[in-house]
């Protein structure tokens, strides 16, 4: 199945929360969707639930427009958890797989397979409030998962988490979309969404900035090219083709290129000045591009 975001606007009076937003989520792929805090991600996935209308834009899974039995196949970790802070962990999983429509023999089955996978089954006894705020992120991560959804909706899940609790909640992650359910998440561990992600989609003041592959994005920005030529004077590098600014620290010289430079060219010029100790090239993180995209 298919998410498919087409041109989603959304005001709050003179405030636009989402201007034209447009992107889809394919069968089998983690989508990581990240922006400022305002940029629009919340909204975006409070439409795709039904829990805010847009002005005006559509929300279709495999072309079809999304409609309350469709909302109810949607697994979703809301970023303000949404439990039930005295209820007891297994009675409220089990009553929310219901609401989705498993019997209780089902929802009692899915109850013990997603607390044990995520390591809480020894706390269905415990309310809620008395867990970690770890343990209620398995929680409600568990209540996303409980009703085998089709496609999964996470605000913000890695929140909060420790190493190990991180390392379990993605594995869960890979593990659905190698099922072929699409997963889109939201996250400002931008090193997190840099490994897991198969596409990532940059949002900033309610507008889709750059949308692909982590490496298709990063071969679109300033790479960082670290010459060390000890004999080289200062300056060897200004006016190259494609360098835009020129750093010196020590003998080493770092050159912002552009995409495409001849980086060739470069090498050929620092060896006229002398040795060279090392040329490395270095594609921009994630992080830079981030920081590239929102401040444009």
């Amino acid at each position: 199945m298919t998410l498919t975001i087409d041109n989603l606007t959304k005001r709050y009076g003179s405030t636009v929360a989402l201007d034209g937003a447009t992107f889809d989520v394919r069968p089998g792929e983690l989508f990581g969707f990240v922006g400022s805090n305002g940029a629009g991600k919340t909204t975006t996935m409070r439409i795709i639930l039904g829990v805010l209308a847009a002005d005006s834009g559509e929300v279709r899974l495999d072309g079809e427009n999304i409609d309350l039995d469709v909302r109810r196949t949607i697994g979703y970790m809301p970023e303000e958890r949404g439990l039930y802070p005295k209820m007891k962990v297994g009675k409220q999983l089990s009553y929310l797989a219901q609401l989705h429509g498993l019997s209780k023999s089902e929802a009692s089955d899915a109850v013990q397979r997603w607390t044990e996978r995520l390591g809480i089954a020894e706390r269905v006894g415990d309310a809620v409030d008395s867990l970690s705020l770890g343990n209620q992120q398995r929680v409600q991560l568990a209540a996303a998962l409980v009703h085998d959804p089709k496609v999964l909706v996470l605000d913000e899940p890695f929140s909060g988490l420790d190493p190990v609790a991180v390392d379990v909640m993605s594995e869960v992650l890979v593990e659905k979309a190698n099922e072929g359910v699409p997963v889109i998440f939201s996250s400002h561990q931008l090193d997190l969404v840099q490994r897991l992600c198969h596409r990532v989609g940059i949002i900033s003041k309610g507008r889709m900035r750059a949308v692909g592959t982590v490496d298709e994005l990063r071969s679109g920005g300033e790479s960082r090219l670290v010459v060390h030529a000890p004999q080289a004077p200062t300056g060897w590098a200004n006016g190259l083709p494609g360098v835009t600014t020129v750093e010196h620290t020590g003998e080493r010289t770092v050159l912002s290129v552009l995409p495409g430079v001849d980086d060739q060219q470069i090498l050929k010029t620092a060896l006229e000045t002398g040795p060279v100790h090392e040329f490395s090239l270095h594609q921009p993180s994630l992080t830079d591009l981030f920081r590239e995209v929102v401040s444009a």
